[in-house]
């Protein structure tokens, strides 16, 4: 039975990662490496087994965070889609049995704002893990003269994180911005869709979504 610590390990994935390191450095990107995978893997099992999913989907989960942005490898463009057939191909070489390797590949594929809704708790669980990393760790440009907004946003974000409370249904995601390097609205400039797609993530697990600022609930 193929786990997190198999993939984890695999040479495969560990090159189809800094392939995608090289792919959004090269492009200007925010980091989608093996930072943001490994945070997104862990917060999509735990927020699965929270909300008292099988122990298995937990790990389905954790799998689907770890692989979720292996397409960046392939092209920016189209890379939830690309994403999936990646990891569809790769899980089912590894001997997955496929009624765990489709859902994983349907979670990987619906994760981008552009075009994804949570069409399985996993899909939902990764969109929640997925759009909390905001963060100063993942701006790759450290020349703040030259930042765009994701920049400026994203290394204003001295925290962020992503809480399940599942006895009151609620998800709040909690973010602390610097607004002396990007004011609160800058935020909500290039995150709306976003926080949209945690709200309706958030309410296919039966959760309420909160938007926490520097301790103020905007949502």
């Amino acid at each position: 039975m193929l786990t997190i610590k198999d993939v984890l390990k695999n040479k495969e994935i560990k090159q189809l990662l800094e392939a995608t390191a090289l792919q959004m450095t090269t492009l200007g990107y925010t980091e989608h490496s093996f930072r943001h995978c490994r945070l997104v893997s862990n917060k999509c099992g735990e927020i699965l087994t929270l909300l008292d999913y099988p122990d298995r989907i937990a790990e389905l989960g954790r799998i689907a965070g770890y692989l979720h942005d292996i397409g960046n490898a392939v092209n920016r463009n189209n890379h939830a889609q690309s994403g999936a057939i990646l990891a569809y191909d790769f899980l089912r070489r590894q001997g997955m049995p496929s009624d765990e390797s489709v859902p994983i590949m349907m979670a990987i594929a619906n994760h981008d704002e552009e075009v994804g809704v949570p069409v399985n708790p996993i899909a939902a669980a990764l969109i929640l893990s997925d759009k909390a990393d905001v963060h100063r760790s993942r701006v790759t440009n450290r020349e703040l003269q030259s930042f765009d907004i994701h920049d400026r946003v994203n290394y204003a974000a001295t925290h962020s994180s992503i809480a399940v409370d599942a006895r009151n249904k609620i998800a709040t995601l909690n973010l602390t911005i610097d607004t002396e390097i990007s004011a609160v609205m800058d935020y909500f400039e290039i995150f709306l869709v976003r926080m949209k797609m945690c709200r309706n993530a958030a309410h296919f697990l039966e959760l309420r979504f909160k938007l926490m600022i520097n301790g103020n609930q905007l949502l």
